[in-house]
């Protein structure tokens, strides 16, 4: 029989969203709790230095993330190392949320913040210059590669418009496209076309990225239709080939764009009564880690007025009012 467990606010996720989401629920005297898979800090702890935090000019990512956790705890956050498996919602209102640990997660509430996931190439050398010249943020770290020559790998309107931005920092940019045309909108092709800066690679593939103990040095390359094999050098390599939203363990239908980001309304209320969403898996402009705290900041306190709201609507049932 498996553990149960009741709150009045589960969070999904520790990143940015989810431990400032616990810290403003710590502030507000909730029984909250904050499920997390590892390690809380969530992206932050995949990025080397954070430049653009207001009050941190140059901080290590995990320094953030640590500060961040610290910061929540001191506002009595429960945070337990938990791989939640899925969030279903009875016909009460009342939030089940499963555990690969075999406990059942009760509230009325949840504020799923599991973010995202950059889609990687899976190539050799990936992994091992993460944060060493390989990026998937170009408004993250494209300040690191001044004057240097760098790669972007996509041909989406991400990839297309990263490029032309990081030509602000980097002496040349490379767009490395598998096809021969861009899938991106047409404005933001005839931009890219214009930016002297940048040149476009089509029909490759990368096969592996290289380099030395202090970074990425090239790319290899793979013609997709010759089979020719090429070097690229470049010091960076900034990666747009897709992002995926961890939406998934929501195991109701709910409103999201065709990307399958979720819809929310002004207080980060879903489609669904009572789940909120907070950070890179809510439909926005711009994915930050000031936007996720801005995000998870409205929906604590948009849970708080909806928690009062239903307890009124229950009390007012009970007493036939």
């Amino acid at each position: 029989m498996r553990n149960v467990e009741e709150f009045e606010l589960i969070i999904v996720g520790g990143g940015p969203a989810g431990l400032c989401a616990a810290m403003y629920a710590g502030r507000g005297m909730l029984k909250a709790v904050l499920l997390e898979r590892g390690v809380p800090g969530g992206e932050l702890l995949n990025t080397e230095w954070i430049d653009d935090y207001p009050g941190f000019e140059h901080v290590l990512g995990r320094e953030l993330a640590q500060k961040m956790t610290s910061h929540a705890a001191a506002f009595g956050a429960d945070i337990r190392q938990e791989n939640v498996e899925g969030i279903a919602r009875r016909d009460d209102g009342v939030f089940e949320v499963t555990t690969a640990g075999g406990t059942i997660y009760q509230a009325p509430a949840v504020i799923l913040t599991a973010g995202g996931t950059p889609t990687k190439l899976e190539v050799p050398g990936e992994l091992e210059y993460a944060g060493r010249g390989v990026s998937y943020c170009a408004v993250c770290d494209g300040a690191f590669f001044k004057g240097e020559t760098i790669a972007v790998v996509g041909g989406g309107d991400a990839a297309v418009e990263e490029a032309d931005y990081l030509t602000r920092y980097a002496e040349k940019v490379y767009v490395i496209h598998r096809r021969d045309e861009f899938r991106a909108s047409k404005i933001l092709q005839e931009r890219l076309f214009a930016n002297p800066k940048i040149e476009v690679i089509w029909n490759k593939r990368v096969l592996e990225l290289t380099g030395t103990p202090a970074g990425l040095q090239s790319l290899l390359l793979e013609d997709t239709l010759t089979g020719g094999i090429t070097t690229l050098e470049a010091t960076g390599c900034f990666v747009f080939i897709g992002f995926r939203p961890n939406t998934g363990l929501v195991k109701e239908h709910f409103a999201h764009d065709s990307s399958g980001y979720i819809v929310t309304d002004d207080r980060m209320m879903t489609s669904i009564p009572g789940l909120f969403a907070a950070g890179d898996l809510r439909v926005q402009l711009t994915r930050q880690v000031t936007t996720a705290v801005g995000d998870a900041t409205t929906a604590a306190i948009a849970v708080e007025k909806y928690l009062k709201d239903r307890q009124g609507r229950v009390l007012g049932v009970k007493v036939g009012v």
